[in-house]
């Protein structure tokens, strides 16, 4: 026997992910300010008139699909930076982490695309302000678990360090951490 049809539920619920999972793809390959409401349902596979059936504007879907991307990737470096036996090797991991990105590929494009965006739009600044502070209090908080001096402004130089890492490596693809390491090492030490 074959399984039931999907519900209208079941079928809108698809549809909003494929334009999410389709929203992201564009902000890295085209920018937001590219990203019309036509080339989105194309890539999605779906009618124009659905994006605005499912979000109350193209900005809003936009917003959530960059939020949706960015989060997984902060909360994650925050539960490896956190599991590390040390702030300083927490700081190692997550910076080959980011060796892994070439600065042009889809996560780096995406990642810088938002920050970006998040100048033009207050909406965006805030959602997103506020999930790196989230970010930057955990790793000062663990900082301060080990006895660091100054948490709070090693937290904000560390996330300052690694969005410039991911910037600069599209300027410079031979930096690896590598590079960076004995000095976010020393940045790190109690």
């Amino acid at each position: 026997m074959p399984p039931p049809p999907p519900t209208a539920a079941e079928r809108g619920i698809e549809v909003r992910q494929r334009l999410l999972r389709a929203a992201v793809e564009l902000i890295g390959e085209v920018g937001t300010q590219s990203v019309s409401t036509r080339l989105l349902a194309e890539r999605a596979g779906v009618r124009p008139g659905l994006v605005h059936y499912h979000f109350a504007s193209l900005p809003a879907l936009l917003r959530q699909a960059a939020m949706g991307a960015m989060r997984p990737l902060l909360t994650e470096g925050t539960a490896a930076f956190t599991a590390a036996d040390s702030p300083a090797e927490g700081a190692e991991l997550l910076l080959r982490q980011l060796d892994g990105y070439t600065g042009r590929d889809p996560q780096s494009l995406l990642a810088v695309e938002v920050y970006l965006s998040s100048a033009r739009d207050p909406e965006l600044r805030a959602a997103l302000s506020g999930l790196v502070a989230e970010f930057r209090e955990a790793i000062a908080a663990a900082l301060d678990s080990a006895g660091h001096p100054d948490p709070a402004g090693a937290a904000a130089t560390l996330a300052a360090l690694l969005d410039g890492f991911v910037l600069h490596k599209g300027l410079s693809p031979e930096l690896t951490a590598d590079d960076v390491i004995p000095t976010v090492r020393h940045l790190m030490q109690p």
